[in-house]
């Protein structure tokens, strides 16, 4: 295990932040960052949270319900993304969702080997959810207890004909062309629903996670594309598996009622469509009101994510055993 850089983290004492050293990439050096606060009591359980894209861990408020509950909380800052991001890097591009293998199993063998746990609960939110669904179902660790994803990411929002024909679209260009950026209009309507300084209520660095959201070049999402190919054959994640979703997705052309209580990010038929491809044991519950992020929603669409997250919780992961 090679040696990392730990100080107070960003969101103050007592979360620590580690600098996990990846080698280099075709960019220059790599790190992941793993960010961590222990429970009250010691214990044998523990949480790693995985965030989405043009994201970063932020959501102390989902953190604070599992610590209350005696599980130690870590959050992996993928390369390239928030804690993690180097001033010589494009932000969140990779090539190919291996590359996360490395992040992954520096964090897993942290938490498990170095640290002890032997019980750990996978979150996950958006693009994380994919990337973390795909590496449990490699990798089968022993100690894994259960997989919650937030909104995960599972197949590309549009038409028919776009996620096939454009697929193909991609896959040529992103061979030959990787670095292209893809053009898009980005309202910034979902990033100002969030944020403290806009129509929100949560305070995070723009930075790493900007309103209007990061680029989006052609050879990350012939990646992403390929993950989703993956996923939609079958995975067997060997855990209970719990996905949260909205109940419904908008496309709002201003800011309004819908930007609040819809996910204006991804297609909840397509999740809803592909929940059951992670694993043989998935719970899904579509959460009215919520947000993308459904743990950044109204205070009453958090009240019930948080209620079905308690409710799986005790019925398949919360079983008698050594803490």
């Amino acid at each position: 295990m090679e040696p990392v850089h730990t100080e107070t983290d960003v969101l103050g004492d007592p979360w620590v932040a580690e600098t996990l050293d990846l080698g280099t990439d075709d960019e220059g050096p790599v790190v992941a960052t793993l960010v961590s606060r222990r429970a009250a009591e010691p214990t044998g359980r523990a949480v790693l949270y995985v965030h989405g894209f043009a994201d970063y861990f932020f959501q102390v408020e989902f953190a604070e319900w599992w610590l209350e509950r005696g599980y130690d909380f870590y959050a992996l800052d993928l390369r390239k993304y928030g804690r993690s991001l180097r001033e010589h890097q494009t932000p969140t591009y990779v090539t190919d969702l291996h590359e996360y293998d490395a992040d992954l199993r520096a964090a897993w063998d942290r938490v498990t080997g170095r640290d002890g746990h032997d019980h750990v609960v996978v979150a996950a939110h958006s693009t994380g959810g994919l990337v973390t669904s795909l590496w449990l179902d490699e990798q089968r660790p022993p100690q894994l207890a259960g997989l919650v994803l937030n909104s995960p990411w599972l197949d590309m929002q549009g038409s028919l004909l776009l996620r096939t024909v454009g697929t193909a679209v991609i896959n040529q260009l992103g061979a030959r062309q990787p670095m292209r950026e893809i053009r898009r209009d980005v309202s910034g309507f979902y990033g100002r629903s969030l944020h403290r300084d806009h129509d929100g209520d949560w305070d995070f660095d723009l930075a790493w996670k900007p309103v209007e959201s990061f680029a989006v070049y052609v050879g990350w999402l012939r990646a992403v594309r390929a993950g989703h190919a993956r996923l939609q054959r079958g995975l067997d994640v060997p855990a209970p598996v719990l996905v949260l979703s909205s109940d419904r997705s908008a496309a709002p052309t201003e800011m309004g009622e819908d930007v609040h209580s819809t996910d204006i990010v991804l297609e909840v038929p397509r999740i809803r469509r592909w929940a059951t491809a992670v694993g043989s044991l998935v719970t899904y519950v579509a959460v009215p009101g919520a947000r993308h992020d459904v743990v950044l929603s109204r205070p009453a669409a958090r009240e019930r994510a948080y209620a079905e997250i308690d409710r799986w919780h005790r019925a398949y992961v919360d079983t008698p055993g050594p803490a």
